[in-house]
């Protein structure tokens, strides 16, 4: 997960008004491999076989997905990350995003990035009203974002908006054909419902029977490794509410979170294991290792 720390460089706008497409993010990897200077050419759009805005928003969402990351090389190049090799790569995990536990993994890496993702961060872990209408969200950002130091107008609010309902909501028309009328793969996990009789968005807030557990096992190590300097326990109300945790961002309930632990308790050969002492449940970790939550992954995949 990222942070905020360079509050006035937050790319917004730099998705060009898309939500990624199925085949963007593999096409994005193949071309940052072959060539990590790609998006920094003239020629990216053709290189990429699509319009020239769409391949300004594969490079935003490659980076804000953490698929691809900055090289070393030079300020303009870009690489693959660890997350995107293993995943996108031709003899990678799912490089045609072929299983729904794939599409659960991206959204994570978006809702949790505090920095490229900023809105989706907000609005999952820090809105807390379970409906909500267009104005009342951006009324809502707008605070937030200032409250970071982040000066924004009107327009921009309301198309970053626009542009993170529709990674979740299909669009209610589409005009014309091709890659401009397709929905955002996170579509298919139904986590905003819309109700067109009172224009009313809601979160589908409960069991997610598609989410493996061992996705939310490694979203739940991510979280908690930014918690755990040198504790080895966390409460489980933290792992269901506090803004960032697995429960917020997947909108699962605290019997849902039980249920992945108890199932992660199994998966990490007690690595990670829920208790309850004197009333209070709570998550140890016997095995703190970054590669946790990478085994879990490979696991799945296996």
């Amino acid at each position: 997960m990222a942070s905020t720390t360079l509050l006035t460089r937050l790319p917004f706008g730099g998705h060009e008004k898309f939500t990624f497409r199925h085949s963007w993010l593999k096409k994005g990897l193949d071309a940052v491999t072959e060539d990590p200077l790609v998006f920094g050419r003239e020629d990216a759009f053709v290189t990429l076989g699509v319009g020239k805005n769409m391949a300004t928003s594969i490079r935003y969402w490659g980076l804000t997905l953490g698929l691809f990351c900055p090289s070393a090389e030079t300020r303009r190049s870009l690489a693959s990350s660890r997350l995107g090799k293993a995943l996108l790569a031709e003899d990678g995990w799912d490089p045609y995003l072929e299983d729904i536990g794939s599409l659960w993994l991206l959204h994570w890496q978006l809702a949790s990035n505090q920095e490229r993702g900023l809105v989706w961060y907000l609005a999952f872990s820090r809105y807390y009203d379970v409906e909500f209408r267009k104005p009342t969200l951006i009324e809502f950002l707008k605070t937030q974002l200032a409250q970071r130091g982040i000066e924004t107008t009107e327009g921009m609010v309301e198309r970053e908006f626009d542009v993170f309902i529709h990674t979740y909501v299909p669009a209610q028309s589409h005009k014309g054909d091709g890659e401009e009328s397709l929905s955002c793969p996170l579509v298919d996990l139904s986590l905003i419902r819309f109700s067109q009789a009172d224009s009313v968005y809601r979160f589908d807030i409960g069991a997610k029977p598609s989410l493996p557990s061992a996705v939310f096992g490694y979203a739940l190590l991510e979280f908690l490794a930014q918690k755990t300097t040198r504790q080895r326990t966390i409460t489980l109300d933290e792992c269901v509410y506090s803004p960032g945790s697995p429960g917020q961002i997947f909108k699962l309930d605290e019997s849902n979170v039980m249920g992945h632990l108890e199932d992660l308790e199994t998966l990490t050969k007690g690595a990670l294991s829920l208790q309850e002492t004197a009333g209070l449940r709570q998550v140890y970790l016997y095995d703190a290792s970054a590669e946790l939550g990478w085994e879990l992954l490979r696991a799945y995949y296996a």
